[in-house]
């Protein structure tokens, strides 16, 4: 049977009440007195419950995190990197994957305020505008949003400068002597997809290049989709001498399809990636791509998360992390093709 607070305070011969603080560290207690509890709880092997614990201090240590997907590799080593925030700072984490669902992360973000989680990150594409508005209309649950999701004045937002990345990949494009630039990414209604064609036709403008509209495709953030929008492009009556993809899934995924249709890469078309994920460097080519700090983007959202938790306040803020260029081998100069 396991010991509770009135074996450890009979051992120690002081109060539950002293146990309880010595345990919780909210109040004085002297030296010597909290020796002895802390020794009786050891011996007594002493468990303290975490639910009881959070309806005392107000807290559960532990925070939800919604995602859209950990099969896609960029979710997956986010998320590593977020538990391991956490654990460093003693939380919890629970992770809920929406696979884009409207329906699965409404039910999520139920579940997660059912259990008195401290806060809520979010990283999901799909979302109800008016469950949102009401949990952040109760000002009273921290969340940290990052990059894909709602906005809101209360909420904090930590955000990848998509524009600056695109810039640096065609400006690296450009550098090797590309000019027939083509661009495959995601759904325009998601935040990152936009930005990014929006930096890709900036950059373009700037250099004198001449945006063509059929080398311009729409499609998903994952492997099929950069399949599926390679194969588009190579349907095209004329192909370019490079391509600025979306993310390194849809690289990835491109980059297969290409070469199964006798492209070879990069001697026949660069192709440059966005996110720096693991796999990436281990591809045939390894994948110059523009990289996204996760480990920076984790830290932030906890800190950031626990700094609220701490000391709520009624405004969030807006944190932008800046992308940096991966030079590998996927993209050759023009003079050498």
């Amino acid at each position: 049977m396991s010991a509770t607070i009135k074996d450890v305070a009979l051992r120690a011969g002081v109060s539950t009440t002293t146990v309880s603080h010595v345990l919780n560290k909210t109040r004085f207690v002297a030296k010597a007195t909290q020796e002895r509890v802390l020794q009786a709880a050891e011996e007594l092997n002493y468990a303290p419950s975490a639910v009881a614990r959070s309806l005392k201090v107000k807290n559960t240590k532990s925070l939800g995190m919604l995602v859209t997907t950990t099969l896609n590799p960029f979710f997956a080593e986010l998320v590593n990197e977020v538990e391991k925030c956490c654990y460093r700072e003693g939380y919890n984490l629970v992770l809920c994957n929406t696979d884009g669902e409207l329906e699965k992360t409404n039910s999520y973000l139920r579940m997660l305020t059912q259990k008195r989680v401290d806060g809520i990150l979010v990283m999901c594409s799909a979302y109800d505008d008016s469950l949102f508005s009401s949990l952040i209309g109760q000002r009273n649950l921290p969340m940290v949003v990052m990059d894909w999701g709602p906005s809101d004045d209360y909420v904090d937002r930590i955000q990848d400068n998509s524009v600056k990345g695109a810039h640096l990949a065609i400006q690296h494009l450009i550098e090797q002597g590309h000019k027939r630039i083509a661009y495959i990414g995601g759904p325009l209604e998601k935040l990152p997809a936009k930005q990014r064609l929006d930096g890709f036709i900036e950059a373009m403008e700037q250099a004198n290049l001449v945006v063509q509209d059929d080398w311009v495709i729409e499609s998903d953030f994952e492997f099929e989709g950069g399949k599926l929008g390679m194969r588009q492009l190579l349907s095209c009556a004329s192909l370019p001498s490079a391509v600025f993809i979306g993310n390194d899934a849809m690289a990835m995924g491109a980059m297969s399809e290409a070469q199964l249709s006798g492209i070879k890469i990069p001697q026949q078309l660069s192709v440059i990636g966005y996110d720096n994920c693991l796999y990436s460097a281990y591809f045939s080519p390894p994948l110059t791509t523009i990289n996204q700090p996760k480990e920076r983007l984790a830290e932030l959202a906890i800190s950031t998360m626990i700094e609220r938790i701490e000391n709520p306040r009624q405004e969030g803020k807006m944190i932008m992390l800046e992308p940096n260029l991966v030079v590998r081998s996927s993209v050759a100069a023009v003079s050498t093709i």
